[in-house]
């Protein structure tokens, strides 16, 4: 097993998988509570993820209702785990939409009913092994630690 990396190398590990990876797991729920996962693509800007799905998808729902989300980047063996909230975009930009896109290889403007949602992280965890499990927060009430 390799040593625990240090919190500054974690974030850096972290802004280069969300720079890079393309895709998420996605969990939201509805108010009864009922768990509701799903892949997404996603779009990193430095301080927010972009999605996109279906409007009338169990995602989008929870998403509008409740604005409570929480994402999975990586295999888990080198994780990043991000809870935040979310909301609809009411005004994308062609340029966002086409960095969405280019990142992605699915632009969601050429199809019927989709929507998109900005994630803002509230708490970030990130560790590949046991020995990173003390120290696995990054991000604590939307702020960084390191």
């Amino acid at each position: 097993m390799n040593p625990p990396r240090s919190l500054e190398q974690r974030r850096a590990d972290t802004l280069r998988r969300l720079a890079h990876d393309e895709d998420a797991w996605v969990a939201t729920a509805d108010a009864a509570g009922t768990p509701y996962l799903v892949p997404l693509s996603f779009l990193w800007d430095g301080e927010t993820l972009l999605i996109s799905t279906v409007a009338t998808s169990p995602t989008a729902r929870n998403l509008r209702a409740g604005g409570r989300v929480r994402l999975a980047a990586g295999p888990t063996r080198d994780v990043v785990l991000i809870q935040g909230t979310a909301g609809p975009v009411e005004d994308l930009t062609a340029e966002l939409g086409d960095a969405f896109a280019a990142k992605t290889g699915f632009d969601p403007r050429t199809l019927r009913d989709y929507e998109y949602f900005r994630i803002r992280p509230q708490r970030i965890q990130a560790w590949r092994e046991a020995n990173e499990l003390p120290g696995r927060d990054l991000m604590i009430e939307g702020e960084w630690r390191a």
